[in-house]
């Protein structure tokens, strides 16, 4: 039995690395940004206005956030998610922050939103300063604050699979009792 929390910035390959997690080890995937997307198409919105529209309604990161929370009780589980790690940080057996610089995360947007990089560069940074600001503002979580991680990941240099391997490692060592 295990549960992991995979986080990061938009861009930066968690959704990518917790999609690995869990068709390595046979896990459940849940995605809090999906969620965040359905509730943002199923208003009419996109997520630069959601963004905006969250910072003013505390309401709809509530709502994700207990839907996440939910998932979190369940066994053998990997969270994809901006928070996720922190909502559910003692929940959690692996907690994974995975990052990039925000000029190669909005390449990553672009090409895989098959967007204009300027869209993607305005999104983006919307997005990253709305949840700054509502991160603190409703949790009291400093996204610069990275001592729940058990381990932290910038994958600027390192490849999708270099990643993995040193993902699993590190959750191979949980699964064996090995804290440490």
């Amino acid at each position: 039995m295990v549960r992991v929390a995979v986080s990061g910035p938009p861009g930066s390959g968690k959704t990518t690395q917790a999609k690995r997690i869990a068709e390595y080890y046979g896990l459940k995937y849940f995605s809090a940004g999906e969620i965040f997307r359905e509730y943002a198409r199923s208003r009419g919105l996109s997520l630069e206005e959601l963004s905006l529209l969250a910072v003013k309604d505390p309401r709809i990161d509530l709502e994700i956030d207990r839907r996440t929370m939910e998932v979190a009780k369940e066994d053998n589980i990997v969270l994809d998610g901006h928070l996720s790690a922190w909502i559910v940080s003692d929940m959690m057996d692996v907690k994974i922050l995975v990052t990039a610089p925000v000029s190669l995360r909005i390449l990553r947007i672009a090409g895989r939103d098959n967007i204009p990089l300027e869209k993607a560069y305005r999104e983006t940074i919307i997005r990253e300063n709305a949840q700054r600001k509502r991160f603190m503002e409703f949790y009291g979580i400093d996204l610069d604050d990275l001592s729940i991680f058990d381990v932290v990941i910038n994958t600027r240099i390192i490849g999708v699979d270099e990643a993995f391997q040193i993902i699993r490692t590190v959750i191979d060592k949980v699964l064996k009792g090995d804290r440490g």
